[in-house]
């Protein structure tokens, strides 16, 4: 049977097909198209969008506050901040104090007085910049300020990203509404913390859905049994990759990110595809592959 097209998220109820925002900076030089696209994906039910101050450096969030009401739940993070004049445009920025002022970024940029909801995007684990020096923070001193920035109104919920699963046990005193990590159809080496999620009602917020991001990262629609199946129901291999997610827990919430408006829809059709058992059986015997460290 579908999972449910509806589910929880930071104390709403959304689309389990939100957007993931990040792609709309390669529409810098054509702010109405990207308006035009937010716009597009409200139209088609999106109720969720994920995205960060370092998007664009304030372009994306710009967008946002533009293009949607208030009716969309909006996802920030925290845990770096822009840097367009560095060798990548954004730089890590864990420290409590530095948390505090990236929550107050967000909030001016996307126009809002509370932020439904916050991820802390830790910076010790791939893929991606791993934190050294001054960086190096504890997750406590962190979790404080975010508490705090609760308490005081200025942001609905905390969420976790790019986490290990012993860092997600010791934050649940905190309250946490979701979790972001890496993981698609092949790289599944967080089952037992999507599982605890599961226990702990706490939304499962998958980032690279498809794998291949990056280099290291292997792709999901490279794999037979994805086309294959692609095939079979007259789909896409990303809307299957996609439609699989959905399937494998009913806390799961997707963040494909485009900015193209023909893969938007396409990504939001993947909700309406029914997996049998014989297709979830195929695709769930594909091996995980592993990710390639030393190209990330």
């Amino acid at each position: 049977m579908p999972s449910p097209e509806r589910a929880a998220l930071a104390g709403h109820t959304v689309s389990r097909v939100g957007y993931g925002a990040m792609q709309l900076e390669r529409l810098h030089d054509d702010p109405a198209a990207a308006v035009a696209l937010l716009r597009r994906a409200a139209e088609l039910g999106v109720d969720h969008v994920d995205t960060a101050q370092f998007y664009g450096n304030g372009f994306v969030n710009g967008v946002i506050r533009e293009a949607l009401g208030s009716d969309v739940l909006i996802a920030t993070k925290v845990g770096a901040d822009p840097d367009p004049s560095g060798p990548i445009p954004l730089r890590l920025a864990q420290r409590p104090e530095e948390l505090r002022a990236s929550v107050e970024d967000n909030l001016r940029s996307l126009g809002l007085d509370r932020i439904p909801l916050v991820n802390l995007r830790r910076a010790d684990r791939r893929p991606g910049v791993l934190a050294e020096g001054d960086q190096r923070v504890g997750l406590d001193d962190q979790l404080a300020v975010l508490t705090a920035l609760r308490d005081e109104g200025k942001i609905g919920a905390i969420g976790l990203s790019a986490v290990t699963l012993d860092v997600l046990r010791r934050a649940l005193p905190a309250g946490i509404a979701c979790v972001q990590n890496a993981y698609s159809l092949v790289g599944r080496d967080d089952e037992e913390m999507v599982e605890l999620c599961v226990a702990e009602d706490i939304a499962w917020v998958p980032f690279f859905p498809l794998g291949g991001a990056f280099p290291g990262l292997p792709k999901v629609t490279d794999e037979p049994a994805v086309q294959a199946a692609a095939r079979s129901l007259g789909r896409t291999p990303a809307q299957v990759g996609l439609a699989w997610l959905l399937h494998r827990a009913p806390n799961v919430h997707l963040i494909p990110g485009t900015a193209s408006a023909a893969h938007l829809e396409a990504n939001v059709a993947a909700a309406d595809i029914v997996l049998d058992g014989e297709t979830l059986a195929a695709l769930d015997a594909i091996p995980v592959r592993a990710m390639d460290a030393s190209l990330l």
